[in-house]
């Protein structure tokens, strides 16, 4: 068991789609003096994007937050090249990357520090064993200041942990309720 590096990573994504856009190396600079938030391939692991579809929480209808029952009220949608964040909030978004999870592979993704620095936490739970598609994002601004997520630049990498056996029952067999996912996806019960 280990966590697959930048060689394995670029194989499974040209040889089986594993990641798609999937971008070979790292990217640090873009448009602007700012330069981007990195994104790509790094030594051990892969730095995704965020989307811009965002769905921003908001307490306008007073309701209460039930995974068994989620009113998606909730939520308001943006579509926009950065989401302000109310403070002490959260927001919903997706991964620009499309992920297909090899059946001996189990993924966990982090936040990069450029957000955690700043009060802003990524979590993303492990994508399963095959497993597959855009991944939803939870953006928790724990601070009391409003907080910006950019679009189209990294918010979290993904480790890639190899596993010594091959799993019995995979995601995809266990027929899993987020199979397939895409747009940002809600809880479902």
């Amino acid at each position: 068991m280990g966590i697959k590096s930048d060689r394995w990573i670029r194989k499974m994504a040209y040889e089986h789609g594993m990641i798609e856009p999937f971008e070979p190396h790292q990217v640090r600079h873009g448009g602007g003096d700012a330069g981007v938030i990195s994104y790509g391939t790094s030594s051990y692991g892969y730095d995704v994007r965020c989307s811009n579809e965002f769905k921003i929480f908001t307490n306008i209808n007073s309701a209460i937050v039930d995974p068994k029952n989620f009113d998606e009220n909730s939520f308001v949608d943006l579509v926009s090249d950065v989401c302000i964040i109310p403070p002490n909030s959260f927001a919903l978004a997706r991964t620009v990357e499309y992920f297909r999870i090899p059946r001996d592979v189990l993924t966990i993704c982090l936040g990069k520090s450029t957000y955690a620095r700043c009060g802003i936490i990524v979590n993303v739970t492990p994508l399963e064993p095959e497993w597959e598609g855009h991944v939803t994002l939870e953006f928790s601004n724990t601070t009391p200041l409003p907080a910006k997520i950019y679009a189209n630049e990294g918010v979290a990498q993904v480790l890639f942990v190899g596993a010594d056996d091959v799993c019995e029952t995979s995601y995809r067999d266990r027929c899993g309720k987020y199979q397939g996912q895409t747009g940002v996806t809600l809880p479902k019960a």
